[in-house]
């Protein structure tokens, strides 16, 4: 019970209060638990407002960040979505809890493990979840939706080639101390529109190429 408590109260007190009132993505975040997804020595923190240590320098996205990812994606459970960093799946859980399925990339071989313990635990059996590096992606349009839940230092113009007409992806670009979270929206084939959404930092993706610096 507390930790339902707790829930409900990261549900209002965070996530609504930062803009989210899709009733849908409140749902969700009342349906998943959270703490499922918490490593145990920080299992106290599952609904703090705060990014949770993972291993390898990685945190989990505060849960305001999760509501307005799953806001902006506007899912309607007929969608096949591509998830670019993993952890140890919450994100992952809540994406596969409201599309059709769920094609989830973690870099590091630990967490991809304890991801898909944890989506088992939940009942989540519609997510492929690989092993693979991001950055090193290839193809096009075979999603509806992408979520990328690490920073990138630059617009990552190839991922747009992976959106299927009418398909979203949330994305943070930029660099501390400011980024900027956006939603793209791919109009038709080979156009997209972008709209910026707020500014917050987090973990940036591993081996992302940054560009290059300026020189006289």
């Amino acid at each position: 019970m507390a930790m339902d408590d707790a829930r409900e109260q990261m549900v209002q007190q965070q996530v609504r209060a930062w803009d989210v009132l899709d009733e849908r993505v409140l749902d969700l975040l009342r349906q998943v638990p959270r703490e499922r997804f918490v490593p145990e020595e920080h299992r106290y923190l599952a609904y703090a407002d705060t990014e949770i240590p993972l291993p390898h320098a990685q945190h989990m996205l505060r849960p305001n960040v999760v509501g307005r990812l799953l806001q902006s994606l506007d899912l309607s459970g007929a969608e096949r979505v591509l998830q670019l960093g993993a952890g140890t799946g919450f994100v992952t859980a809540c994406l596969a809890r409201a599309a059709d399925s769920v094609r989830a990339l973690e870099l590091f071989d630990d967490l991809a493990r304890a991801a898909r313990t944890n989506l088992a635990a939940v009942g989540c059996g519609n997510v492929e979840l690989v092993v693979a590096d991001a950055n090193e992606l290839e193809g096009s349009a075979p999603y509806d939706a992408i979520a990328v839940t690490a920073s990138l230092p630059r617009y990552p113009q190839q991922l747009e080639r992976l959106l299927r007409p009418g398909g979203r992806m949330f994305v943070v670009v930029g660099e501390p101390p400011v980024m900027e979270a956006m939603v793209v929206r791919c109009v038709m084939e080979g156009a997209c529109a972008r709209e910026t959404l707020f500014e917050t930092v987090i973990d940036p993706m591993v081996n992302a190429q940054r560009p290059r610096d300026f020189s006289f």
